[in-house]
């Protein structure tokens, strides 16, 4: 039964996933699939939610293609859902050397020091959080609301913010800024409001998360058989 469950979940998360994915504001710049991230970890943890996520994100972008940006957000969004998941699981060990090797790559390349400090402190902000996050992680499965709440506002903060470094990562140190612009001013410009329009999506995704998850897994506490993270 537990198997089935784990399928099941699995492809019913991928499934919005996917379906979110379609769905791209008009004054941002990623798509509503972001705003699963944070609760897809916390109830399916990181294995399936992981999948769920890889699948979900590989499923939407070949039916509705965008090859300029398809491995953004196919290596970003599983990831993030995996940070959140792992953060759940209180797993910091794991999560500091991801972000910390990651922003040393960052600041090595010669973008990341040219490229303002300003955007990416919501970035850097995640990596100063993530052991409190860790520790509370658990909270998520609490009845307390106070409780439940905090959780979800770091692990949401933390999780969005990953999806931000997994695409600055592949933008800047893994080279994919050529499949944006060979002109090193354009790329400036794009970096630079990118990262305006992300701070507005931290603030979204966050009260997303608080609005949304905790009704829901206050909901999911109550039913005897829903544990979760699943995985």
């Amino acid at each position: 039964m537990r198997k089935t469950l784990w399928i099941t979940l699995t492809a019913t998360f991928a499934a919005l996933h996917a379906t979110l994915y379609f769905f791209t504001p008009q004054l941002l710049w990623r798509n509503w699939a972001i705003y699963l991230e944070p609760i897809e970890g916390i109830i399916l943890g990181p294995t399936a939610g992981f999948f769920a996520a890889l699948f979900g994100s590989v499923a939407g972008r070949m039916i509705k293609p965008d090859p300029a940006t398809f491995i953004f957000g196919v290596i970003a969004e599983p990831v993030a859902v995996l940070i959140c998941a792992m953060l759940v699981r209180g797993k910091w060990q794991m999560v500091l050397p991801i972000y910390g090797t990651v922003l040393v790559a960052y600041f090595a390349h010669p973008f990341g020091r040219w490229f303002p400090l300003w955007t990416i402190v919501d970035v850097l902000v995640a990596f100063a959080l993530i052991y409190p996050a860790a520790r509370i992680g658990k909270w998520v499965s609490e009845p307390n609301l106070r409780r439940l709440a905090v959780s979800l506002l770091l692990i949401s903060f933390i999780g969005i913010a990953t999806d931000a470094l997994m695409r600055i990562f592949l933008l800047v140190p893994a080279g994919l800024d050529t499949l944006l612009t060979s002109n090193p001013d354009v790329l400036y410009g794009i970096f630079v409001l990118g990262a305006a329009d992300s701070f507005i999506e931290d603030a979204l995704v966050v009260a997303v998360t608080l609005v949304v998850g905790v009704p829901i897994l206050s909901a999911l506490q109550k039913i005897p058989e829903a544990k979760y993270p699943l995985t």
